[in-house]
């Protein structure tokens, strides 16, 4: 398996661990591999701390395993279906950080109140469906939700960012914990103000032709 690969899934991992948007075995992370044109995506059941690259599972699009000695994520699903339908994503991560998932539970999306949400998710953090974890019905909710932005809430359960990358989608992720709390401290202290549709795409826009992709290799 591409060695690039695996060590940026290994480090972004870790990210996710120092910054309290995962704890023990939750959230997964996968990319997609221009070199295998198959999708690499964490294993189930094994700690961050303790993933060695010989750990990572390559499978294809469809979730079987083509490489890797441990079962993949038991949400191989919802990374594969994301990936069939978005064919600008090449990384994904699913987190279940506190902020975000206050929401989640409450079932109420993550408005667009900062020009970063605005600018990198392109719009409101919507929440899919609740379907049990791991399963086909999950899957095919996220991506009804997630539609062409680059989050999802995931009813009673956590968040998926997505990116052009592994490093933007861990901004997305970063973005959406911090856009959670905010909007909740906001409203405990006056009446948010929420971008208009119009000021949403504006902002979009500007940030993809000054901004560009977030540094990061493409997977």
């Amino acid at each position: 398996m591409p060695s690039s690969d695996a060590e940026e899934i290994l480090k972004i991992g870790h990210a996710l661990l120092q910054e309290g948007l995962v704890v023990g075995t939750t959230g997964n992370v996968s990319v997609r591999s221009q070199d295998t044109g198959g999708i690499m995506i964490t294993p189930s059941g094994v700690p961050y701390p303790d993933l060695q690259p010989e750990d990572l599972v390559l499978v294809d699009e469809n979730g079987q395993r083509l490489e890797g000695r441990l079962r993949p994520s038991s949400e191989v699903m919802l990374h594969t279906a994301i990936y069939r339908r978005r064919q600008d994503v090449n990384g994904i991560i699913h987190t279940h950080s506190p902020f975000a998932s206050v929401f989640a539970v409450n079932r109420k999306e993550i408005p667009p109140v900062l020009d970063e949400v605005a600018q990198l998710i392109g719009g409101s953090v919507q929440v899919a469906e609740y379907a049990p974890p791991g399963t086909p019905e999950l899957a095919d909710f996220a991506v009804s939700a997630l539609r062409d932005r680059q989050a999802v809430l995931l009813a009673n359960h956590g968040m998926v960012g997505v990116g052009r990358n592994l490093k933007e989608a861990l901004v997305v992720c970063q973005v959406v914990e911090k856009a959670a709390q905010v909007y909740l401290l906001a409203k405990l202290t006056g009446n948010p103000y929420t971008f208009s549709e119009e000021e949403v795409k504006a902002l979009r826009c500007s940030f993809l032709k000054s901004y560009g992709q977030i540094t990061g290799r493409e997977s």
